[in-house]
């Protein structure tokens, strides 16, 4: 009966350590507070992706954009002429890893380098930088990956594609632009 116990008790304890990072992640990788909104426009997506395209270009990086909605869908895709095939799908998992889990990429590839290898366990989690949510008038309304270059070099893309959202006011983010 007392090696029963015992056993139990080393079992609980390996799953306990192996799980509970996992449910009640360390706070600085904990998922934005901000709620969900309408999903991005394809409109909006061709420029976001056009901006971390431009950002590849610029500094000779093939790389592969991809522009999820907010379920993780995606809306737009654009790649650089020579960007490896992998790439493709690559981008994609950044961005609905994003999107899904409300955080960037990168918050789950520095757990993982810290050590959590539980990360490896989420379902649908691609633990690489280079994915980050969108979004607009405080609300996700999707996120960006990007993939081909170094993890780094993805995100420096990525936050370009990001950035291009602030150079429009949000309340015309997907609209067709008033003439005067």
């Amino acid at each position: 009966m007392k090696t029963t116990n015992i056993w139990l008790t080393v079992v609980l304890g390996l799953v306990m350590s192996v799980f509970v990072p996992v449910v009640v992640p360390h706070r600085a990788f904990a998922q934005l507070p901000n709620g969900y909104g309408p999903a991005i426009s394809v409109e909006t997506a061709r420029k976001v992706a056009a901006a971390a395209v431009a950002e590849g270009k610029k500094n000779n990086w093939s790389v592969a954009v991809a522009i999820v909605d907010t379920a993780g869908e995606l809306v737009f895709f654009e790649r650089i002429d020579n960007t490896q095939a992998g790439s493709i799908t690559v981008a994609q998992e950044k961005a609905r890893t994003s999107a899904r889990f409300k955080r960037p990429t990168k918050a789950f590839e520095e757990a993982l380098v810290g050590g959590r290898q539980a990360i490896l366990g989420l379902p649908g989690v691609t633990p690489l930088e280079g994915g980050i949510p969108l979004l607009i008038e405080g609300k996700i309304v999707g996120a960006i990956g990007v993939s081909g270059a170094t993890s780094q070099q993805d995100g420096i893309c990525a936050q370009a594609g990001v950035d291009s959202l602030g150079k429009a006011p949000a309340a015309s983010a997907g609209k067709a632009p008033v003439k005067k």
